[in-house]
């Protein structure tokens, strides 16, 4: 098996909101969440540390999570927020969060700041026996950058192990986002510029098309696309959701890397959970990495971004997928259109490893 690096998974926000523990195996947690109100606001858990090291998922992008106050439809999003004060209080919570597991259950999870960080976590899963069981990396993610009340606060963040940030989840004042398109505010350059001076990684997910073409210019740092799909093949999708081939392009040009999503409504337009998911399969995933793969000549800027357990479940998911130790399934279907081990290796977690290696600091 290849090792996995998911570019989007939101732990701490489910561990927030609904208690989740997980250290515990996916079969686990649905028993213990059986006929609750867990499941039904954010459906059936994908992931746990046994499925990490069933799946050799060896790395994770942890996001700082909270939706804003005006998207508060019912519990799942109980931890809510209506300024950035109330913003940055939630993503300094969550940072404890991650930082209390590794605390508690440091053989299980580790914060990755750095390159020493990271090659340490890797020479674990790469030497030791597969049997044998391994910390799962966090490299620290915000998605929706309103918990940054100033450009001041960077530093504050950078300390905490804060590496990654998208400006965007819906809109916010610094940029549009989904749902609420428009360019990059002042406010929003100003925080680039700053970003820039730490090397933050910019995540274009979730940013209005305008706002993420202007950021492809001005951003001096490095760029992903944590969890993002290809527009071209989700025509009519009412959405400003997924990314066009000209910003898959620029950041390809830029020398990024785009996390496809596993969310069967980024795979079929239309899609509902009503519809069930026997129709949706790990080939509709396939395709959105294949057309990456062929817009840029090679294999080297496409990998994974579940976006799991991120308001949706088991029910929402391809076929085929039970748990995320299933996304070594995807092996076999690049095989099948071609793709030798080495690009498979790199699609499936290289990819982004050399990103981090790359942009990280040093120690």
């Amino acid at each position: 098996m290849h090792i996995i690096v998911d570019a989007h998974e939101d732990l701490a926000h489910n561990i927030q909101s609904f208690g989740r523990d997980y250290t515990r195996s996916v079969a686990e947690t649905r028993r213990l969440e059986n006929g609750s109100s867990t499941v039904e606001h954010t459906g059936e858990t994908l992931f746990g540390y046994p499925e990490y090291q069933q799946g050799k998922i060896a790395l994770i992008f942890a996001t700082l999570f909270a939706p804003p106050r005006r998207y508060q439809h019912d519990d799942w999003a109980k931890y809510s927020y209506k300024n950035a004060d109330e913003a940055h209080r939630l993503y300094r919570s969550q940072i404890d969060i991650y930082r209390r597991l590794v605390e508690e259950h440091p053989d299980k999870f580790e914060i990755i700041r750095n390159t020493l960080d990271l090659n340490l976590l890797l020479s674990k899963w790469q030497d030791a026996e597969e049997k044998h069981p391994h910390p799962t990396g966090m490299v620290l993610l915000m998605e929706g950058a309103e918990g940054i009340r100033s450009p001041e606060e960077l530093e504050e963040w950078w300390g905490l192990g804060l590496r990654i940030i998208g400006p965007a989840w819906v809109g916010t004042r610094y940029c549009g986002g989904w749902h609420e398109p428009g360019p990059l505010t002042n406010e929003g350059r100003e925080l680039l510029a700053a970003m820039a001076d730490y090397n933050f990684t910019l995540d274009l997910s979730h940013m209005d098309e305008v706002a993420t073409l202007e950021a492809l210019d001005i951003y001096e740092g490095a760029i992903i696309a944590s969890h993002s799909n290809a527009a071209a093949l989700l025509p009519n999708s009412g959405t400003n959701r997924h990314l066009s081939d000209r910003v898959i392009r620029g950041i390809i040009e830029r020398d990024g890397v785009v996390g496809t999503v596993l969310f069967n409504a980024f795979l079929q337009v239309g899609w509902k959970k009503t519809d069930g998911r026997e129709h949706i399969t790990l080939e509709h995933l396939v395709a959105h990495i294949d057309h990456i793969c062929q817009l840029a000549g090679d294999a080297y800027h496409v990998g994974i971004g579940s976006d799991f357990d991120g308001g949706f479940g088991l029910e929402s998911v391809p076929n085929g997928i039970n748990t995320v130790a299933d996304l070594q399934k995807i092996a076999p279907l690049l095989s099948e259109r071609g793709y030798t081990e080495n690009n498979i290796a790199a699609i499936l977690g290289e990819n982004f490893i050399n990103h981090l290696k790359k942009n990280l600091p040093s120690s």
